[in-house]
C-alpha cells in the first residue's frame, strides 16, 4: 500500500502502467511500486531509493525473477504511448539511434562486453587490450516535430560474448555481401517495424537515424511497409544507369536555396550559419552484391553544405536521404529541421546515464541490469517530456503533469513575486519553480529551463514533498 508520501508519483505511475500485462499479478504491483521509490529517489543507488533491506531484497528479486524482463516493464508505458500519438495529428518523428552503459566490473562474463579498450603496458611497454564490460540499448523515441516526446515505441538490449571490430572484419569478408539478418544492423530494421506495428499509422510515421542507419535493406523495409524515412547519408551508391554515382549527380545540381540556422560553437555559444541548399529525386541502385534481391529505389538527396570555413568550429556538411516528396525550398527547409530533431534522442540517453545514473548500477548480470535499465527510460522520459511540455505547452493547466498536493508543496517551498500574485496558474509557471529548484535563475533573458535543472529539481522536490506530507500527517494526528 503507498502511503501519502508516495501517492503523488503513483498517479503518474498508474496512468503509464494501466497497459502492463504481467503472469503472476504480484509482479506488476511490486513493478508499481519499485518504480515509485525510484522517481522519489531519482539518481540514487537502488537500497538508498528502497530506503530498507525489505525492500532492496524484494527489488532484487524482482529484478531477477524470469517471469520479468523489458518487455513485461515497458509494455504499459508502449501502450500509452500509442494513445498519445493517436491524439496527436500530423507526422510523427521516430528517433532512433544506440547508446552504450559501460560498467566496472572485475569479470565481465556475466554482462557481456562491448568493445576492447588500451589498458596497461606490458614489460616491452606495448599497450595490452582490456575488455570493456557493458550493455549496448537501441531505442526509438516518437516526438511531435515541434519536439515534444511523446514516448518509446521499440527498444532493443544486448552484449557481446566476443568483440570483433568492423576493420578486422572487412580482412576477411566483403560487409556489404554479408546478410543483413546476420549484422548488428538488422536492429534498425526491427525497431522501425515494431515502432510502425504499434502506432498502427505507419504512413504518418518518418524514421530518423544518422549516418550508421544510412543501409539499403532499411530503405527497401520502409518502401514494403508503406512508411518514410529521414537518414543522414554517408554511401556512395550506384545512381542513374549506374555509370555515375550520387555525389556525382548532386555536383551538378545548382544551389536552388539559402537558409539561415543556429548552430553551437565550440565554446558552446550559439551563432548564425549560412547553408546552400541543393535537392533532387535520384535513381538509387543497391549495392552490386545484392542488386538480385533489391530493387532500384527513386529517393530524394539533400545536400545542406556552408559554403565558407568558420573559425569557431568545422563547415556544415548535411547529406540527406530520404523517400519523401522535395518540391520546393520549404519542403527541404522542413526536412533539415526534422533532422535537427535527432539529436533529441541523445538527450534522452543523457538523462538516462546523468539524471538516473544508470551506469552506477551494481547488479551482477546482464538480465537484471536490463529490467532496471528498462525502469530507468520510464523515469527519463518522464523528465525529458515535462522539459518539453514547457516549451511546447506553456499556458497549459499545471494538472496536465503535476497533482493538486505537487503544485500546494511548489507554492510553499518556491513563492510567487509580488506581481505575480493573483495570475491565472500555468504549466510554465510551476515547472519554471521545479527548474529553480534546481539551480535554474529564471532570470528575463534566460533560455527555457533544460534537462538537467529540472532533474535536479524534481530530486529535491520528491524529498520536499516527501517532508511535507509527514508534516500534514502529524497536524492530522
Amino acid at each position: 500500500m503507498v502511503d501519502s508520501a508516495t501517492s503523488d508519483i503513483a498517479s503518474w505511475i498508474d496512468r503509464e502502467l494501466a497497459g502492463s500485462r504481467f503472469s503472476d499479478e504480484r509482479l506488476g504491483k511490486r513493478l508499481r511500486k519499485l518504480l515509485i521509490q525510484l522517481d522519489a529517489g531519482l539518481g540514487e543507488p537502488l537500497p538508498l531509493a528502497c530506503r530498507d533491506w525489505a525492500n532492496t531484497k524484494a527489488a532484487y528479486r524482482f529484478l531477477s525473477n524470469d517471469g520479468v524482463s523489458e518487455r513485461e516493464i515497458l509494455a504499459g508505458h508502449f501502450a500509452s504511448t500509442r494513445e498519445r500519438v493517436a491524439a496527436t495529428e500530423g507526422p510523427i518523428l521516430v528517433l532512433q539511434d544506440t547508446t552504450e552503459f559501460v560498467f566496472k566490473r572485475e569479470r565481465s562474463e556475466e554482462i557481456g562486453a562491448i568493445t576492447y579498450a588500451p589498458g596497461r603496458r606490458d614489460a616491452d611497454r606495448r599497450p595490452q587490450l582490456r575488455t570493456v564490460c557493458g550493455l549496448l540499448m537501441h531505442s526509438s523515441l516518437a516526438i511531435t516535430p515541434e519536439g515534444l516526446p511523446l514516448g518509446l515505441t521499440a527498444m532493443k538490449f544486448w552484449t557481446r560474448s566476443k568483440f570483433k571490430g568492423t576493420t578486422a572484419l572487412k580482412r576477411h569478408i566483403n560487409p556489404t555481401r554479408v546478410p543483413i539478418e546476420e549484422k548488428e544492423s538488422i536492429r534498425w530494421l526491427d525497431n522501425m517495424s515494431q515502432s510502425n506495428a504499434l502506432i498502427g499509422e505507419p504512413e504518418r510515421c518518418v524514421h530518423i537515424g544518422d549516418r550508421e542507419n544510412d543501409i539499403y535493406e532499411f530503405f527497401c523495409r520502409v518502401a514494403a511497409e508503406g512508411t518514410n524515412f529521414l537518414v543522414r547519408t554517408c554511401v556512395d551508391r550506384l545512381a542513374g544507369d549506374g555509370s555515375h554515382t550520387i555525389n556525382a549527380e548532386m555536383a551538378e545540381v545548382a544551389v536552388q536555396g539559402l537558409h539561415r540556422i543556429m548552430v553551437p560553437t565550440r565554446g558552446g555559444e550559439l551563432e548564425e550559419a549560412l547553408v546552400e541548399l541543393r535537392y533532387k529525386a535520384i535513381h538509387v541502385l543497391p549495392p552490386i552484391g545484392k542488386q538480385k534481391r533489391y530493387p532500384a529505389l527513386t529517393l530524394t538527396v539533400i545536400h545542406a553544405r556552408e559554403p565558407g570555413k568558420p573559425t569557431s568550429r568545422p563547415p556544415l556538411d548535411w547529406r540527406l536521404i530520404t523517400n519523401l516528396r522535395i518540391d520546393t525550398h520549404d519542403d527541404a527547409v522542413e526536412k533539415l529541421a526534422w533532422y535537427a530533431m535527432r539529436w533529441k534522442i541523445e538527450v534522452f540517453h543523457k538523462i538516462l546515464k546523468s539524471g538516473c545514473r544508470a551506469e552506477d548500477a551494481k547488479l551482477r548480470t546482464a538480465d537484471r541490469l536490463v529490467n532496471l535499465i528498462a525502469m530507468f527510460c520510464l523515469l527519463s522520459w518522464r523528465i525529458f517530456w515535462m522539459t518539453m511540455m514547457n516549451r511546447v505547452a506553456p499556458n497549459a493547466p499545471p494538472t496536465l503533469v503535476l497533482t493538486d498536493n505537487e503544485c500546494k508543496v511548489l507554492d510553499r517551498a518556491v513563492p510567487d513575486r509580488i506581481d505575480a500574485k493573483g495570475h491565472d496558474p500555468t504549466l510554465t509557471k510551476y515547472l519554471t519553480k521545479i527548474a529553480k529548484l534546481g539551480g535554474y535563475l529564471a532570470r528575463s533573458h534566460d533560455p527555457p529551463p533544460g534537462n538537467i535543472v529540472m532533474w535536479r529539481g524534481w530530486r529535491r522536490l520528491m524529498d520536499i514533498s516527501a517532508g511535507y506530507n509527514l508534516a500534514m500527517k502529524d497536524v492530522g494526528n
